[in-house]
């Protein structure tokens, strides 16, 4: 493999651990998981909302310069946050 591919490689792959990184900060957040730092569930919608736009912001500024599978990967991402977020909006 040549250099140049090696690293889209690597770049896809930090890529796509940003994005699980993100989700998984903010299913902590909606209290879907538990926090891994406290060992409890805490719920926290204002923090949980700010990932999700920041997802919804790279989603926005890459449009058109990911691959399929990222691209995939990362709309599939907040369509689950953005329902997850909404079931515990109307939980109250």
């Amino acid at each position: 493999m040549s250099d140049l591919n090696a690293d889209r490689g690597r770049e896809a792959a930090l890529f796509l651990q940003l994005i699980l990184g993100l989700q998984q900060a903010a299913m902590v957040a909606l209290g879907k998981l538990m926090n891994p730092v406290t060992g409890k569930i805490d719920r926290n919608l204002e923090a949980a909302r700010n990932t999700i736009d920041t997802l919804a912001a790279i989603e926005s500024r890459t449009q058109g310069r990911l691959e399929n599978d990222e691209q995939r990967v990362l709309t599939q991402v907040l369509t689950d946050l953005r329902m997850n977020y909404l079931d515990e909006v109307r939980k109250g």
